[in-house]
């Protein structure tokens, strides 16, 4: 069987949901359909005014932190990715000293970065020609003509607009179907004619509270509102009806039989146990789900990343 390659969400939030799912492959290889691989954790390091796609509040990494996620990934032979797809970078926040950072910390040549601004692109290109680049889904590229272009150029993959996801028409009709990357579980609703805007909200927030970390309280910029009547509450769940939502039956029969093996889980800011239903379903074999649903929530119960409160004692009478 062709290889299914899984590029999993996060760098931060989900890092030790990662680290327990690469490791859970390595002790009990038997749990995971067959082919599955995991070929690149993605996501940023808050925070960075490159970022794109999600809005990141009130966090930030040190270089201890950095360091040791960058290391402890690649010491696994996995790539990081970095979600640099702020669709609407200014020429002076290039210089920005964190982002940069985070660059240099991962610039081993084992690294990759996903672009979507072509001014950013051009000064990561010229500045750190060692990590493989990545054509972002953030361009809303959705037709065959256009993506058989994006194919011509030095990218590594080119991650399909989720909104091409099914329509073989147009999919048959791209030239290097093996750097096609497919975004397997949108939360966003089909053909939603907000996407675009959604990211430009994210990137002018992230303008907004980089201002505010040096301003007082009464003289910080409010956010500018997003509401969502979709992607804020969908799970694995509540998308499956989606003709955008890429099934497992999906991957097996149409589109590795295409030689389109790269598929892209989406869930940097998700809810976790949303997260893990999602993870179960694309690479754990059905009979195998319920043990290494529960193998992972007394994992991360041990890591302290979530916890289970006991009833606090009262006096009686």
């Amino acid at each position: 069987m062709t290889e299914a390659r899984f590029h999993l969400p996060g760098l931060r939030y989900n890092y030790p949901l990662n680290m327990f799912w690469i490791s859970l492959q390595k002790e009990r290889p038997h749990f995971f359909r067959e082919g599955v691989k995991i070929a690149s954790l993605f996501g940023v390091f808050p925070q960075t005014p490159w970022n794109g796609g999600r809005l990141i509040l009130n966090d930030q990494c040190d270089s201890k932190f950095v360091e040791s996620v960058i290391k402890n990934v690649n010491s696994q032979g996995i790539p990081i990715r970095y979600t640099f797809n702020n669709t609407i970078v200014e020429k002076s926040e290039l210089d920005d000293p964190f982002s940069n950072y985070c660059m240099d910390a991962a610039n081993n040549g084992m690294n990759e970065v996903i672009v979507a601004s072509p001014l950013l692109e051009d000064y990561l290109r010229n500045k750190y020609p060692d990590f493989k680049y990545n054509s972002s889904t953030c361009k809303e590229i959705r037709n065959k003509e256009a993506i058989n272009e994006e194919l011509k150029k030095d990218y590594e993959t080119v991650v399909l607009d989720y909104n091409m996801n099914g329509q073989w028409d147009e999919i048959d009709g791209i030239t290097d179907k093996s750097r096609l990357e497919v975004l397997v579980n949108a939360v966003c609703h089909p053909n939603c004619k907000r996407r675009g805007d959604h990211y430009k909200n994210v990137a002018k927030n992230q303008r907004i509270i980089k201002k505010n970390k040096n301003m007082p309280p009464d003289k910080q910029i409010p956010l500018e509102p997003w509401m969502c009547e979709y992607g804020d509450h969908n799970t694995l769940y509540t998308i499956m009806n989606y003709c955008t939502f890429v099934s497992t039956e999906d991957i097996r029969d149409k589109y590795l039989p295409r030689g389109i093996c790269n598929f892209k889980i989406e869930g940097r800011t998700a809810y976790l146990f949303s997260l893990i239903e999602t993870y179960c379903y694309y690479m754990i074999k059905p009979e195998h789900v319920g043990e290494a649903r529960l193998l992972l929530i007394k994992n991360l119960e041990s890591m302290h990343v979530i916890s289970v409160n006991k009833p606090k004692p009262s006096v009686w009478p």
